[in-house]
């Protein structure tokens, strides 16, 4: 098949892991690919590499932008249209909420016989204004109409849309982002160097966050418990793992709380690096406001972390409470310092919530099922005739 993957940004997120992922298993099946991607710039890295190691064609479509912006927008739809008669997929797959709508709306104009887009994340959330909330609402439901499956990461979001006017019934599927678990494994000997290069003492407890610096992240609410932890265990370490926008911001909070001693930035990292940086932590926390999946809470079990998170988006089928990990209401210091403090203190019932946890993730977020679910989705698409 032809496969034409479109997303907005090639930063270094989950929706593009999992993305680059694809497009790997897709040529390695066999299958002609090309990922059509915006520019990349900010603090927040890049998967160029990854994404051209990956053996698809890679098309920057310059005019590809994150915000709202009509001259733009109009510019990258035209050029996405050019793209699609050139190639003549009989896939167009779609990615993050501007290449959604601008893509989806290309490719039904050009009558591409299958048109799919993933969800990896809601667009629209309660912290933002009314009126862009209803806007985004609104976009994606005109172009839930020009696509023939919308596919969630999680049930969450298949019901989020649902809820919303959004899509019909008969296009949803469910097809969880994959994770390499042999990129992911505990391992005491990375523990023991890792804490030595960060010097952070052998028994000293460690809660870390992996994730870019955006407000919806959640990094001022492990701030705002951060004091009270301490308190109860004065060598206790944060490790913030990524970059992003927001540090800047968070690292003059931690002065200004006087906290640098505890706090740890080790800014981006490579994903060999990052899973030695997860057999570090004793906990990996996720406080975040708005998450498809949380594949990064996948790959802390997978390291032997214990997890916690807020009940939003996705991460609920993840992080289970009582049964992989400690799950509490968003927004809620008090629940998330009784979390963390739970998981540090009780190592045994942890490790029990770890080994379920990995059960249950290797089970239901390989990389493998992933790629054969979405090749059994393609595959159908193919019966079906073209868009009109």
């Amino acid at each position: 098949m032809k496969i034409l993957h479109v997303i907005t940004r090639l930063i270094l997120g989950g929706a593009q892991q999992n993305t680059v992922m694809c497009c790997r298993a897709q040529v390695s099946d066999g299958h002609q690919v090309w990922l059509a991607y915006g520019p990349i710039y900010g603090p927040e890295g890049s998967l160029l590499e990854e994404a051209q190691a990956s053996g698809a064609k890679l098309v920057q479509i310059n005019a590809m932008r994150r915000t709202v912006l009509p001259f733009h927008d109009l510019r990258c739809y035209a050029a996405l249209r050019r793209l699609i008669r050139e190639i003549q997929p009989d896939i167009v797959h779609t990615h993050s909420s501007k290449a959604g709508i601008l893509g989806r709306a290309a490719a039904w104009r050009q009558r591409v016989p299958a048109v799919i887009h993933t969800i990896h994340g809601l667009p629209f959330h309660t912290r933002q204004t009314r009126l862009l909330y209803k806007g985004y609402v609104a976009a994606e439901r005109w172009a839930a109409r020009r696509c023939h499956r919308l596919i969630g990461l999680t049930q969450a979001m298949c019901d989020a849309f649902a809820e919303h006017g959004i899509g019909r019934a008969e296009q949803f599927y469910v097809v969880p982002s994959g994770v390499d678990s042999t990129l992911f494994r505990p391992s005491l000997e990375a523990r023991q160097r890792v804490r030595a290069e960060l010097k952070i003492p052998e028994t000293a407890p460690v809660i870390g966050m992996v994730a870019r610096f955006d407000r919806l992240k959640g990094h001022n609410d492990l701030l705002d418990v951060l004091p009270s932890l301490v308190d109860r265990s004065p060598d206790l370490r944060m490790l913030f793992v990524g970059d992003g926008y927001c540090r800047a911001a968070i690292e003059g909070r931690v002065r200004t709380l006087g906290l640098i001693d505890q706090v740890i930035f080790t800014g981006l990292q490579p994903p060999s690096r990052v899973a030695e940086l997860l057999a570090a932590m004793d906990v990996m926390a996720l406080p975040s406001y708005q998450e498809g999946q949380g594949r990064v809470l996948v790959e802390a079990l997978l390291c032997g972390c214990a997890v916690v998170g807020y009940a939003v988006g996705g991460i609920s089928e993840i992080c289970i409470d009582g049964q992989t990990g400690r799950l509490v209401s968003p927004g809620d210091p008090e629940a998330l310092a009784q979390a963390i403090t739970w998981s540090l203190d009780h190592p045994e019932q942890c490790r029990r919530l770890v080994r379920q946890g990995q059960s249950h993730v290797l089970e239901r977020f390989g990389a493998q099922t992933m790629c054969r679910r979405l090749e059994r989705i393609y595959s159908q698409t193919q019966k079906w005739p073209a868009a009109c």
